[in-house]
């Protein structure tokens, strides 16, 4: 069997950040305006009352302190409390493209390859931006790569998701080198009026060269062992944002449209999934969980990645063996394992061993086990 390995990996970031404190102050001044404005109707017992929330609320329930977004003013205005974006004709690049295309740019520049030898371009995140033509179509036109793109959604566990399809696609020898790019706008399929999930998400877009060992050329290269993914229906994440909204003849509110969660539940069934999936995975490879050097987990919970690599590990995991991202980004969905893998690998050696897990609706999962080389 082909060894294949990820050569490059690539980060865009948007240039504005929310911190909790920001955006505390804008959803109570929401909530003190619907409250004075629902008076009547709140005195009579017709509207429950808004609950204010706080900086430590948020911190302690995810331990996220703020967020990146793409535009920070239309989300802080309580008139509109989400992104303000200007709409692009059809001749201009995507949003989501011009993100993941920066992203892919690195990712390309680490991996020491050109545009023209990628073959193959994955976009697989969350929510695409329109159905078609496809966003990894135009992606893979502006990039100037050849051969073949489409795009793939399995929610937050969709890099992993697209890893195994790139890492299947060169072994069959149905491309020579592939990228998966994860651009995610959390910002605009977030509530922000909802006290349970306005702090949850952030936007960010990341990007993986997958390619052959014995082809790549960059210094830092991470052989893949093994993939894993598993599936499991649930309604406890969900979005229902489609085509067909408007063709329903009751009109959904904001909280069925966007995102929602069930997160007591998630927590509960998703942490054992998970934590089984790796556990599995490793014990299939011959790898013990302890001689993994480091857990890129999925970032939308602190609690849940503790508790995900205490049960591999049977201890406390220190920030360098699960390293955290959240408390900076957010949730940002399908990009937050690779964010945290782009972040800390520079300190591997020949060897050492790691682990990019993401999960997420669906529910999906997924786990990478590599080696540096």
């Amino acid at each position: 069997m082909k060894s294949v390995c990820i050569s490059g990996t690539g980060l865009f970031t948007p240039s504005e950040s929310i911190s909790n404190d920001e955006l505390v102050a804008s959803y109570n001044a929401y909530v003190e305006a619907h409250n004075a404005r629902e008076a009547e109707a709140i005195a009579a017992g017709t509207v429950q009352p808004l609950a204010a929330s706080s900086s430590e609320f948020i911190e302690k329930a995810s331990g996220i302190k703020s967020r990146y977004v793409l535009n920070k003013s239309g989300v802080l205005d309580i008139e509109r409390m989400r992104p303000s974006l200007p709409l692009r004709s059809n001749d201009e690049p995507s949003l989501m493209v011009e993100m993941g295309l920066a992203a892919a740019r690195q990712a390309l520049a680490a991996a020491g390859r050109k545009p023209e030898d990628v073959d193959c371009v994955l976009m697989a995140c969350s929510n695409m931006q329109r159905g078609y033509p496809a966003m990894a179509v135009e992606l893979q036109t502006a990039l100037g790569a050849r051969g073949f793109g489409f795009d793939m959604n399995v929610a937050c566990a969709s890099a992993a998701f697209g890893v195994q399809t790139a890492v299947d696609a060169v072994r069959n020898g149905s491309a020579k080198c592939a990228l998966v790019v994860s651009a995610e706008i959390c910002s605009g399929h977030l509530n922000w009026r909802n006290r349970d999930c306005h702090f949850i998400f952030g936007d960010a877009a990341t990007a993986i060269v997958v390619e052959p060992v014995e082809s790549a050329v960059s210094e830092q290269r991470f052989e893949i062992l093994g993939t894993r993914l598993q599936t499991q229906f649930s309604n406890n994440i969900r979005n229902n944002f489609g085509f067909l909204n408007a063709a329903e003849e009751t009109q959904r509110s904001w909280d069925d449209v966007l995102f929602r969660q069930e997160g007591r539940k998630v927590f509960k069934e998703v942490v054992p999934m998970v934590a089984e999936l790796i556990g599995s995975h490793l014990a299939d490879l011959q790898i013990k969980p302890e001689e993994v050097k480091r857990y890129w987990l999925h970032q939308a919970n602190l609690s849940m990645n503790e508790f995900i690599v205490r049960k591999l590990l049977g201890r406390d995991a220190d920030r360098t063996e699960a390293p955290v991202i959240l408390d900076e980004y957010a949730n940002t969905s399908s990009a937050g394992s690779v964010i945290a893998f782009h972040k800390y690998q520079q300190d591997f050696a020949p060897g050492d061993i790691g682990v990019l897990s993401a999960f997420g609706a669906g529910y999906s999962a997924g786990s990478v086990v590599m080696r540096r080389i």
